[in-house]
């Protein structure tokens, strides 16, 4: 039954994306006793061509993921990508807000560099961010 309330979510979260609302999305978070909260979002968009997808999600699993897994309030996150703007999208969801801002701001520093050298070494890119960031926000429950 959990999973099938994950997949139901995931469904209604990529139908707002599809729809041309990519800024509202809504998460859920199992609390103990089965009950359901929803919880705190962090929306990114990146750009990411088409001939580097594949380079982009090796980036993210081999910095971001690992990383994020051991991070206090993470719940998971969902990557998305839109081949009409070749955009990669990114949903963190968060327990709570004040775990998400409490990760200090030099440990972010450190995976982000981490992240562009794998995607630099994957895209044959010499300096900068091949993927760089084109939305920062955060997503607050509906209700």
């Amino acid at each position: 039954m959990l999973k099938l309330v994950r997949v139901l979510g995931l469904v209604l979260s990529l139908l707002m994306l599809l729809s041309g609302h990519p800024d509202v999305a809504i998460a859920e978070l199992q609390q103990p006793g089965g009950n359901y909260e929803v919880a705190v979002v962090e929306h990114l968009r990146v750009k990411v061509p088409a001939e580097a997808r594949q380079a982009w999600l090796e980036a993210e699993q081999g910095s971001w993921e690992p990383w994020l897994m051991q991070q206090d309030g993470y719940l998971g996150r969902d990557l998305l990508w839109d081949p009409e703007r070749e955009e990669g999208t990114l949903l963190i969801r968060w327990a709570s807000r004040e775990q998400w801002k409490q990760i200090p701001e030099q440990e972010l520093e450190q995976i982000q560099e981490r992240f562009e050298q794998i995607a630099r070494d994957a895209t044959g890119q010499r300096q900068g961010n091949p993927f760089p960031l084109v939305f920062e926000g955060e997503l607050q429950p509906a209700a």
